[in-house]
């Protein structure tokens, strides 16, 4: 196998990308395990009372917001209730005609408000923080009294700014270094929320 880039070893290449995932992560832990306790107590209250999760992005962090809804609807370790959690990334009829009749800028904004109710909980997904269709969905759900968080990386950008409880992978502004930490920080959510349902000692 010819070393990467001519001169650089594949295992060099193979251990400098886990190197520089393991460190966003452990940054993000020392930054930010209050902001993700916080994170994970508002999102078993909101269940708990029977609102619902709805979670956007685009690219990888659109196949992150449905990867975390299914384990919410379905299972995450555990069996146990269904919980309620909609993607709003995967009806391609309303993403299409939303996109082509208002803009792609609308294709979150329109079905916060369709969907959306108070007590909801969204969450917001841009490694960058600035995307524009994301920016406008979380701009709609303060205006629809729905508590927002916001998953995103480097200074957090805008989304940072205008989320109720941002999660900011700030060590890096690498997109895949970023979203392998969002992965992560949703499987804690997403186990510690479901022990809260159904008891440490359930299967």
């Amino acid at each position: 196998m010819r070393d990467l880039n001519g001169a650089k070893p594949v295992k060099r290449a193979i251990r400098a990308a886990f190197g520089a995932s393991i460190a966003a992560k452990r940054a993000f832990l020392e930054e930010s395990i209050d902001a993700l306790a916080a994170v994970v107590n508002l999102t078993a209250a909101t269940l708990a009372r029977r609102n619902k999760i709805l979670l956007f992005g685009n690219g990888g962090s659109a196949a992150d917001a449905q990867h975390i809804a299914a384990e919410f609807v379905n299972r995450f370790r555990r069996d146990r209730q269904p919980l309620p959690a909609i993607a709003l990334t995967t009806d391609t009829s309303i993403l299409t005609s939303i996109a082509n009749d208002y803009g792609y800028r609308d294709v979150f904004a329109k079905q916060v408000e369709a969907l959306g109710q108070p007590g909801d909980l969204a969450f917001a997904l841009s490694t960058s923080g600035n995307s524009p269709s994301v920016i406008r969905g979380i701009e709609r759900c303060a205006r629809l009294g729905i508590a927002t968080v916001g998953l995103t990386g480097g200074s957090g950008g805008k989304m940072a700014r205008k989320v109720d409880h941002p999660l900011v992978v700030s060590a890096t502004r690498d997109t895949a270094r970023i979203q392998e930490t969002h992965i992560l920080i949703a499987h804690v959510i997403c186990e510690l929320v479901e022990e809260s349902f159904c008891g440490a000692g359930a299967k």
